[in-house]
């Protein structure tokens, strides 16, 4: 079986690393807030671009105390609108609610599968404090237009961040484009962890601060809460192993990106729409995405013939019974998409006779 996400094998190709990692950090005696997340806040800062890196527990808690920063900062309050692209994972609307904001789902571009920047303007009320780049399957979401909108209307620009590490902007990398990102480093990932971790990047010193005193139970000095906080750290462990797999994460791309465009140069069936070239200029592929109006049959086909693929994702956040309230929103497009994408395997750890045999069986199917 040629599996999607092979962590034994994408995990083996960093194994000398992790090993000295995992080593290092067990000895040390310490094991939450030390030596090994200070290293990694400093090393991932620099990576992408911006002045402050703060390490906590997961990507869907990195995207919460952004906002809950900004509220104890005076920049939101309760009720407050949050624009986020409909098709997103259901985490970027969780993060939302969470905080007693309101999420105002906007349609996605069906070619890019991102947020369509030209429908951004008409959705913003009086009570729109942010917009949400969603950078969809490790894909850049934003767009010059996105950012002269937020710099008009004094919207905050907040990134989404977790499939999309190392992708690029002209140059800049997601997680520095906007006020502040979030990023998950669960195992799949193209930054991948052991286990959950997260962090929040962000140039602004005073919401790093924020972020940083509420994963800590709300605390700057010990015992001393000024904030009602929660409990949100990144592990030594964590921290240890992410440095040792930062260190090769562009030559990870890199034959993602391969493998991405052998599928796009060899693959050609009418029932199936790959990415086009606009996609794939600013991706990083976290999954290759296709569309096709068979994606059941087509997923049953693989599977029979050794081919494990994934669908992201088979419902809408607005047709989830946890937003019900949200039932009723006309959301074609993202509708559509939820209904036809198929994720392909796509990762550093596929052989080239991979690539090879899932390509020959999608050109062959009918």
């Amino acid at each position: 079986m040629i599996k999607i996400f092979d962590l034994k094998k994408i995990n083996a190709l960093h194994s000398e690393d992790i090993a000295e990692a995992l080593n290092r950090a067990a000895r040390s005696g310490w094991y939450i807030r030390g030596e090994e997340t200070a290293r990694f806040e400093a090393e991932y800062a620099a990576y992408t671009g911006t002045r402050c890196c703060v390490g906590c527990g997961n990507g869907l808690d990195a995207l919460t105390l952004i906002m809950r920063s900004y509220m104890e900062m005076g920049a939101m309050a309760g009720g407050d609108e949050v624009i986020v692209p409909a098709n997103t994972y259901i985490a970027s609307m969780l993060a939302v609610t969470r905080c007693g904001l309101k999420p105002v789902p906007v349609e996605p571009r069906i070619d890019t599968l991102q947020i369509d920047d030209s429908l951004i303007e008409q959705y913003i009320t009086p009570r729109t404090r942010a917009v949400m780049a969603v950078h969809m399957y490790g894909r850049c979401a934003y767009t010059g237009r996105m950012g002269d909108i937020c710099r008009r209307h004094g919207l905050k620009l907040i990134e989404d961040n977790a499939q999309a590490h190392g992708c690029e902007y002209r140059g800049r990398k997601t997680g520095s484009l906007g006020h502040a990102a979030a990023h998950s480093f669960y195992p799949t990932k193209n930054l991948g962890a052991l286990g959950d971790a997260g962090a929040v990047t962000t140039d602004d010193g005073e919401l790093a601060e924020c972020v940083r005193t509420l994963a800590n139970y709300g605390s700057a000095r010990r015992y001393v809460f000024d904030m009602a906080g929660v409990n949100s750290r990144m592990d030594e462990i964590q921290a240890a192993v992410l440095s040792a797999k930062l260190k090769r994460l562009d030559e990870n791309n890199a034959a993602r990106r391969r493998n991405a465009r052998y599928y796009m140069e060899h693959a050609s069936n009418r029932l199936i729409t790959l990415p086009t070239a606009e996609y794939a200029e600013n991706s990083v592929f976290h999954i290759f995405p296709v569309l096709s109006k068979e994606r059941d049959r087509l997923r049953r086909y693989l599977e029979e013939n050794g081919v494990q693929t994934d669908i992201h994702y088979p419902i809408p956040p607005h047709k989830q019974k946890c937003y019900r309230a949200l039932a009723n929103l006309s959301l074609p497009i993202t509708e559509q998409i939820h209904r036809e994408e198929l994720s392909l395997p796509v990762n550093q750890s596929l052989e080239t006779h991979e690539i090879e045999t899932i390509t020959r069986l999608l050109n062959d199917f009918r």
